[in-house]
């Protein structure tokens, strides 16, 4: 059935924690959520494609021409009204789930900076911290992006990161990336693409699923951040499982998302049943219903596609915190047992983000080492 956020904040529930109840524990994306981050929309700042790693990030489906249209800078005052208080919806919703919930730490992305490489006029944003610290079990893995204004998006959560670590977390850091402009190729489209230089991936690039983990190779995501990824996680028994040739632009959360173990949600515009990762072909399918377009909008440019309504994110194998604005996937997930608390981002698409990308679960009731397709 529909749960709604009423029912939901008078389940029994317990305060927010201004500290954090252990080190992180997060094995997979469904098992009962106990701590989670959620993002920021105040700050925040579209860096100008006139840098090509934004161009590749942000709009790498666009053309030289069309892309120098587009100015980046602040957003408008309403949209960031509207998702804070979008944003604090999400927050009490999970707090009256009993689930302890973090933000980051206020950034000014706005200031410039610069290495010996290149520089920045400005960062982005802290509204997506899925996008760039991936959690592997007890492990913090800072991942490293191809996009030069997030260098110094994680500042945020280093207090947080910081106490996780005093409490037994290993926290650890992809190779620092160069970013030269070696990295960023075009190709004979037109089109920017991610080179083969160096590691580079973001962690919504990847989905966990105990010891498995899908990585999609992607215009944010290259070869060479898998290898990296692989080399630090194989040794202690975990499998990364490549997805090629599915979606070029950036993530994979709203292409593929795991329910619970044996029931896959799957984008059909780019998922085929020749292209379903060979460790999900035993698991059941929800092809996910054509999305609902409400987009609001707020800005020209919207940084994702209306495929963000499948972004949604699993409190427990059996609740699912979906678009509101998105009733056949939810009557889908609930044909399939899974209850829903339909919420709304107005402005997820504007921002390049839904609720899957603007949480970060720190901790989940899951044993690590778990191994869903043994």
């Amino acid at each position: 059935m529909t749960i709604t956020t009423e029912q939901a904040a008078a389940s029994e529930s317990r305060p927010a924690a201004a500290g954090i109840s252990g080190p992180v524990r997060s094995p997979d994306e469904f098992s009962p959520l106990r701590e989670v981050v959620v993002g920021r929309a105040r700050g925040a700042f579209i860096p100008s494609p006139r840098d090509i790693s934004a161009w590749l990030a942000l709009y790498s489906h666009l053309g030289a021409a069309q892309v120098a249209e587009i100015q980046g800078g602040a957003l408008p005052a309403q949209v960031v009204a509207d998702t804070e208080e979008d944003l604090e919806t999400l927050v009490g919703t999970l707090r009256g789930l009993g689930v302890v919930v973090h933000r980051p730490a206020e950034v000014d992305h706005t200031r410039p900076f610069s290495t010996p490489h290149w520089e920045s006029p400005s960062g982005m944003y802290s509204y997506c911290p899925r996008d760039l610290t991936l959690i592997v079990g007890d492990t913090i893995i800072e991942t490293p992006s191809s996009v030069r204004a997030r260098y110094h998006e994680l500042d945020g959560l280093r207090e947080l990161f910081q106490r996780y670590l005093r409490a037994g977390s290993p926290w650890i850091s992809a190779p620092k990336p160069q970013l030269r402009d070696e990295l960023y190729e075009i190709g004979v489209d037109g089109l920017p693409a991610l080179g083969e230089q160096e590691p580079a991936f973001e962690a919504a690039n990847v989905l966990r699923c105990g010891l498995d983990l899908f990585y999609q190779v992607s215009s944010s995501g290259n070869e060479f951040g898998r290898i990296w990824l692989e080399s630090v996680l194989a040794p202690r028994g975990y499998r990364v499982h490549p997805v090629r040739d599915v979606y070029p632009f950036t993530h994979l959360d709203s292409t593929i998302s795991l329910i619970r173990p044996g029931l896959v949600l799957l984008n059909p515009e780019r998922v085929t049943e020749h292209t379903i990762p060979s460790a999900l072909r035993g698991w059941d399918r929800i092809w996910c219903p054509a999305m609902r377009e409400l987009r609001t909008h707020s800005t020209a440019h919207p940084l994702s596609s209306p495929w963000l309504g499948m972004n949604l994110l699993m409190v427990s194998p059996e609740l699912a915190i979906v678009d509101a604005a998105q009733p056949d996937l939810i009557a889908a997930l609930e044909q399939r047992g899974v209850g829903v608390l339909p919420h709304t981002l107005r402005h997820g698409q504007a921002l390049g983000g839904g609720f899957h990308c603007v949480t970060l679960d720190t901790i989940r009731d899951a044993p690590s080492g778990v191994d869903y397709f043994a």
